[in-house]
């Protein structure tokens, strides 16, 4: 889930039920205590304090805000990453766990991809999210897979969106031909 679908979403009042790449590791809960210990020092678990714009790192030190940079993906959106610096790193036990930089630990935040990953989570986890998960490993996950593994289709030969269009199509003809078909 690109920030760039999210806005999209938005713009055309549509709700946000699609899975981010990490709503796996946000939702389920760990027991064992090296996952859990590895987990604590990704960036988006790190708590924030709004009033002095820094973010708090498990060894309670402070990244503080450098800059704020502007990024462009691919598709041509653009987006606002956040960059924050801890000052304190040199002298720490919790470093070699926390980054592998020679400096200080660096983190890039954007604060809408935040909001919107939320956004997703309490959809997906509420009743109604619960639901379309469901259908949609029944509906559209099989197709998917019968299309990979019995159609031996798991990659695009030709190159160009308007050539992909037409090559997805050829496949999705066969696709249903083969349902009639029985």
């Amino acid at each position: 889930m690109g920030i760039s679908s999210c806005r999209w979403g938005q713009k055309h009042e549509l709700e946000n039920y699609v899975k981010y790449p990490t709503f796996y590791q946000d939702t389920h809960h760990y027991r064992n205590p090296e996952i859990i210990r590895k987990h604590q020092f990704r960036s988006d678990h790190f708590e924030y304090d709004p009033e002095s714009d820094q973010f708090i790192c498990p060894a309670k030190k402070r990244l503080s805000y450098l800059y704020t940079s502007k990024y462009k993906t691919a598709n041509g959106y653009e987006s606002e990453r956040r960059h924050y610096e801890c000052s304190e790193c040199q002298d720490c036990p919790l470093k070699p766990q926390c980054t592998k930089a020679k400096g200080n630990r660096r983190i890039q935040v954007s604060f809408r991809l935040i909001e919107f990953r939320k956004q997703a989570r309490e959809n997906l986890t509420s009743d109604l999210g619960k639901e379309l998960r469901a259908k949609r490993s029944v509906e559209v996950e099989t197709v998917f897979g019968h299309i990979k593994h019995n159609m031996s289709f798991r990659r695009f030969h030709l190159r160009d969106l308007k050539k992909v269009n037409t090559e997805w199509g050829l496949v999705s003809i066969a696709h249903n031909m083969r349902k009639l078909a029985g």
